[in-house]
């Protein structure tokens, strides 16, 4: 008798365990902005800004975040930051993430876009936004593009009126 109520009490304690787990709106995330920051030696350094929306219902709170980007379907960079914050429920915000960039992404980057379509550039987001207990974190994975602003044509410099 005693075992069958353990057992009773058991399955219970696990079915309210995983109604706990109800799946909920995916986030959004979207570069926001890039800016460079000062860089050391053969690497670069760059502030990216993150565009996060909820979906939810649900208020969203966050403890550290984790990214990489890649660009043109190569890794280019990658940070982290420990920031906190909260994503109010169908709200968004900003996070910016300091990112490092080897020498040898800038090189490949750079000789793509010489030889590529110099208009736009593809971009994957791809990370972890860390959550206040074990294991509630969120994972995301993005894509998008960068419409890069055209550059004059060469031997023409643009007209500055003025002084």
């Amino acid at each position: 008798m005693k075992f069958q109520l353990f057992l009773i009490l058991g399955l219970s304690y696990i079915l309210s365990g995983c109604a706990s787990f109800v799946l909920q709106d995916p986030l959004r995330i979207s570069l926001a902005g890039i800016d460079p920051l000062e860089g050391r030696n053969m690497e670069m350094r760059f502030a990216v800004q993150l565009r996060i929306q909820n979906h939810s219902d649900k208020a969203l709170d966050y403890d550290g975040i984790a990214l990489d980007l890649d660009l043109r379907g190569m890794p280019f960079a990658s940070g982290v930051s420990d920031q906190q914050g909260t994503i109010p429920r169908y709200g968004e915000t900003t996070v910016t993430v300091p990112v490092t960039v080897p020498a040898i992404a800038i090189v490949r980057q750079l000789f793509d876009l010489a030889n590529g379509d110099r208009a736009k550039v593809d971009y994957r987001l791809r990370g972890r936004l860390g959550g206040p207990g074990f294991g509630m974190g969120k994972s995301f994975d993005s894509k998008g593009e960068i419409i890069l602003p055209k550059l004059p044509p060469e031997g023409n410099s643009p007209d500055f009126v003025g002084a």
